[in-house]
């Protein structure tokens, strides 16, 4: 869903975009997941968009690809991953794989054949593992929320917060790998590497499952009259929520002004985010169904209770980016796909 947000931004401004994606979602997640779908959409859409199903586990592969475009690569964008802690669990030598290992070897190209390029990897705020748990946190009606007098009340979570002492998950901890390796060609090489933990992302392009992506199977759910599992803190779990186009954006930023090693906190901060029990009441307010949720007490592990991104440092550095979409817009445009894939049954 990034990647295809991204497609479209760079290839509306004329550039010439490569995509790589060998749709694993569809094996992480099953069919309904799939990109392919997408992959063929904007073949469809966009003349100069070239398409590769490749590994990125595959060195050798992505080296014939890169090799292709040498010096013209102008800006990698690595959004692919495997996404969820659960599904990490069951194979973490996929996980590493597809996190760590492609991570590298997606750096390690960009250095040999395009080292002036910019390299953006999305991240994930679970590289701070399940620390922003020990925050003090006070219980009200429909939420939980960080203690007033704390520093990360007003703005949310920034980027002092350590990712050590702490239980990330197999997931996290890949994530961590590629996080750091990121950092790292951009400090010890000087490339122009960015990299942005984020949060929740999210639109209507979002291919939700149970395991990744709530506010898409959220919505999936109440517009098909389908159950939804909530899983522990009472449902009144806290995320921030960005909306792709607004991440995208961050991205555009960045290529056209760039930076070495940096790292940012990046979501919906204090300006788009809701709790699981306010995402069901703003389903159910849009669609006007009444949801089917059932209550699991046990939590997934490495969940966060609170996550809102404070995002002033990357505001600081890029000060003409601006979010556009609150929870309420993203829920709706969400809502209007999910209502009409939901009649034609595609």
């Amino acid at each position: 869903m990034i990647g295809a947000e991204t497609v479209r931004r760079f290839a509306t401004q004329g550039y010439t975009v490569v995509g790589i994606d060998n749709d694993m979602r569809a094996y992480f997640f099953g069919q309904s997941a799939s990109t392919r779908p997408m992959a063929d959409q904007l073949m469809s859409e966009l003349p100069d968009y070239i398409h590769h199903v490749q590994d990125i586990r595959d060195y050798e592969g992505l080296n014939r690809i890169f090799s292709e475009y040498g010096a013209d690569i102008q800006a990698v964008v690595h959004t692919a991953a495997q996404p969820s802690h659960d599904w990490a669990a069951r194979e973490p030598l996929t996980d590493f794989g597809v996190n760590a290992t492609g991570t590298l070897n997606l750096l390690e190209l960009t250095r040999l054949h395009a080292p002036e390029a910019v390299f953006i990897l999305t991240s994930t705020n679970k590289v701070y593992g399940d620390l922003p748990n020990a925050l003090p946190l006070v219980e009200q009606e429909t939420r939980w929320e960080v203690s007033p007098e704390h520093p990360f009340a007003a703005e949310g979570i920034n980027e002092t917060m350590s990712i050590d002492q702490c239980k990330h998950s197999i997931f996290g901890a890949s994530k961590v790998a590629a996080d750091v390796l990121t950092q790292e060609y951009g400090r010890y090489f000087g490339m122009n590497t960015a990299v942005f933990r984020g949060g929740c992302l999210t639109g209507p392009g979002h291919a939700g499952a149970e395991l990744h992506g709530f506010l898409a199977y959220l919505m999936q759910c109440a517009v098909a009259g389908a159950p939804y599992r909530i899983f522990g803190y009472k449902g009144k779990q806290v995320r921030d929520n960005i909306h792709a186009s607004d991440l995208v954006a961050c991205f555009q930023e960045v290529v056209a002004a760039p930076r070495s090693g940096e790292v940012y906190n990046i979501g919906g901060g204090r300006f788009s985010n809701c709790s699981l029990q306010e995402a069901v009441a703003l389903c159910e307010a849009i669609t006007g169904n009444t949801m089917r949720t059932e209550y699991v007490e046990d939590n997934r592990i490495g969940d966060h209770i609170w996550w809102i991104s404070d995002t002033r440092k990357f505001q600081e550095h890029y000060p003409r980016w601006r979010q556009r979409y609150n929870i309420q817009a993203i829920l709706t445009e969400i809502y209007e796909g999910a209502r009409d894939t939901n009649r034609t049954g595609s």
